[in-house]
């Protein structure tokens, strides 16, 4: 059973090599660009946040991106970030923010999936990454996925399965990442259950604007 399965993942990653090297013009549909998101999202308001520096964009290699904090009428709000690769065969690819967060001094706390209702298809979930992240004395909660084609994958593994079988099947390896930052006001499970609701809420108007944004 062991050996099969190494088998069929040696396979996989064979497959994953042939795909990205491959030198194909890729058929992308046309997309709106990030400088054209809405500020307005519901009750949400949109503030725009420093861009990231020339050496954090080169590293992360995204064809657009789009760095914004959106708040509720009371004060609260969340920081947005959405990266959008157009092509993922040469070497720039989707990575966890995981592997970013102990580079800036941030320390995950807990680690899971939380499932919420798909606005975009009334009476369907989609389930994504749910990350409690401490610096210090500050404590945030992060919602985070990968989307492309209108698929929301939380797995980074089932992210990169979706992009071999794209690539073969729509010769296409476009894809973005959707990362939510909500801060948690204090210790204790009320602070925590408060950032996550607040993420929640703002991920139920974010994903219907998504998809006039990143092709289908």
């Amino acid at each position: 059973m062991q050996t099969r399965v190494m088998v069929v993942l040696a396979c996989l990653v064979l497959a994953a090599v042939v795909v990205l090297r491959a030198d194909k013009q890729e058929d992308v549909l046309l997309r709106a660009p990030f400088a054209t998101f809405p500020r307005q999202l519901g009750d949400w308001t949109g503030v725009p946040q420093p861009p990231l520096t020339e050496q954090v964009a080169k590293v992360l290699g995204a064809d657009d991106y789009l760095t914004r904090a959106y708040f509720r009428p009371d004060g609260t709000g969340v920081g947005l970030f959405v990266g959008y690769w157009q092509s993922q065969r040469q070497g720039d690819t989707m990575h966890s923010p995981l592997n970013c967060l102990p580079g800036a001094g941030w320390q995950p706390v807990s680690v899971g999936t939380i499932g919420l209702p798909d606005p975009r298809a009334p009476g369907t979930r989609i389930t994504v990454n749910r990350v409690v992240i401490q610096k210090g004395l500050e404590k945030q909660l992060v919602l985070y996925w990968y989307q492309s084609h209108g698929r929301v994958v939380a797995s980074e593994y089932w992210g990169k399965f979706y992009l071999m079988a794209d690539a073969m099947r729509l010769n296409r390896t476009d894809g973005s990442i959707v990362r939510i930052v909500s801060p948690v006001p204090g210790d204790g499970p009320v602070p925590e259950a408060l950032a996550e609701g607040r993420a929640l809420e703002f991920a139920g108007v974010l994903l219907p604007q998504l998809n006039q944004f990143l092709p289908d």
